[in-house]
């Protein structure tokens, strides 16, 4: 049985990473609410960083589709839920259009959701130093790969002197086969800053609200939001199987921690969301401010993040650094996800941390085994069994001298190697995940929850 869902909704793609996608979805999103829209928010791909800032833009919850950490079906369930009663959707797109798993593949890619989910795309395309060449620019997208979804276009950083005569060239040329949406001009003072895991995050933006009014209101003047909205309402009925999902079903409550501050703040919602409605309670703490853990908790859930930045906070904060670890050596459930796990190695740059698991945390210089994985367990653990699987990715600049060796993870070359630190109690490694990969993950996790709960009836 098939549930089939009005969703309106807008990908806004990019000719290439760096050509103002964020900076016009930001500024769309922004546009849309003053206009006092119920406004969703998406991101294709498993970025972390852009949600946060679509997030802090419609007051509520930016979610990620990616179809390589969940198959069509549950993308589109995703899509649905999170894009229900709203009266617009704005998918933000990853890297360029087309650009997917690997040089010359477009698989995952922001084209392969926009051909799944069969969502209208508009197409961002950088005008800066450039005049015609941006219609061969459009042309090239709009023929290289069928059922592209490519309805309309927008120019970033463009003159308002050119914007006219560019729009004329592609009304003609293209005859209705792609609409000029209008531009955004060069706004320095909104210009988004950048790190070596690409934009800071959105609590660290001084005057992030002032900006983007700022992006808003130009957007209100050069771009055609009406049209825009047309497009969304347009779009066809999202299609997904509920018998297909294989979700955990409610189970008693129980109380989970999950560190929520500068240096702790990578998650995923939908993931967050499976365990609250399992029925967890999500207890958020500060490792860099709180002095200990939340009480009567049965879980805690560490996420990335940027703790090399505030290691040395995190190290003087020492009776935290005791609180987990006592916790941990008590057997309390937890996942710690590349920056969590890193916060619980015995240092980070040199400054002592918590010390559960052997090794230390050190800046490598460079990416370190970036990109899309299958983890695979190689013995029994608290997630799964021996052989279950899982589909994540990894992306840090830092590493340690014992990565672990629980799991085995292959990209998407084929390349493998060892990772993750695991028990009965415990995930600690750089691999990310995604519940709504594998739910039994979740179920397990929300199992060993319970256990630690009724531990000592």
């Amino acid at each position: 049985m098939y549930e089939h869902k009005h969703i309106p909704r807008v990908v806004i793609a990019g000719t290439h990473s760096g050509c103002g996608k964020t900076t016009v979805t930001c500024a769309l999103l922004q546009a849309l609410v003053n206009r006092k829209l119920k406004v969703g928010a998406f991101k294709c791909g498993p970025d972390y960083i852009e949600p946060m800032f679509h997030s802090r833009i419609i007051g509520a919850k930016s979610a990620n589709i990616d179809l390589f950490l969940f198959g069509a079906n549950t993308m589109n369930y995703l899509l649905a839920k999170n894009g229900a009663d709203l009266d617009v959707s704005v998918i933000e797109g990853v890297m360029g259009f087309y650009d997917g798993m690997g040089v010359t593949s477009s698989a995952a890619s922001t084209y392969e959701v926009a051909q799944v989910t069969q969502s209208p795309v508009v197409l961002v395309v950088g005008a800066r130093g450039a005049s015609l060449s941006i219609l061969a620019t459009i042309q090239g997208f709009l023929d290289f790969g069928g059922d592209n979804q490519i309805g309309g276009v927008i120019l970033n950083q463009c003159s308002a002197s050119i914007y006219p005569a560019l729009a004329a060239e592609i009304e003609r040329r293209f005859s209705g086969r792609v609409i000029p949406l209008g531009f955004l001009p060069t706004i320095p003072e909104c210009s988004l800053e950048s790190r070596h895991l690409g934009l800071v995050t959105a609590a660290e933006v001084h005057g992030l609200r002032e900006k983007l009014q700022i992006l808003a209101e130009q957007a209100e003047k050069t771009v055609d939001l009406d049209r825009l909205l047309e497009m969304a309402n347009a779009a066809p009925e999202v299609t997904f199987s509920p018998d297909e999902l294989a979700l955990p079903d409610r189970r008693e409550p129980v109380r989970i921690a999950v560190a929520r501050d500068n240096a702790f703040c990578f998650y995923y919602e939908d993931s967050l969301d499976m365990l609250r409605e399992m029925g967890a309670e999500l207890v958020p703490f500060s490792p860099l401010s709180d002095r200990a853990l939340p009480q009567d908790i049965h879980g805690l859930y560490l996420g990335g993040g940027y703790p090399e930045l505030y290691a040395q906070t995190l190290s003087e904060n020492v009776s935290m650094l005791a609180s987990v670890r006592d916790a941990l050596g008590c057997g309390l459930p937890c996942i710690a996800e590349c920056g969590g796990f890193m916060y619980l190695t015995e240092s980070v740059g040199g400054f002592p941390t918590v010390g559960a698991i052997p090794g230390a945390s050190f800046d490598n210089g460079r990416l370190t085994r970036f990109g899309y994985v299958r983890l695979r367990a190689n013995e029994d653990c608290m997630l799964c069994k021996a052989g279950g699987e899982i589909a994540g990715h990894e992306f840090h600049h830092w590493d340690s001298d014992d990565p672990g060796s629980s799991f085995t993870a292959t990209n998407t070359s084929g390349k493998t190697w060892g990772c993750v630190h695991s028990s009965d109690t415990l995930y600690a490694g750089y691999p990310h995940f995604h519940f709504c990969s594998n739910p039994v993950f979740a179920s397990n996790f929300y199992g060993a929850c319970l256990k630690e709960k009724h531990r000592n009836d």
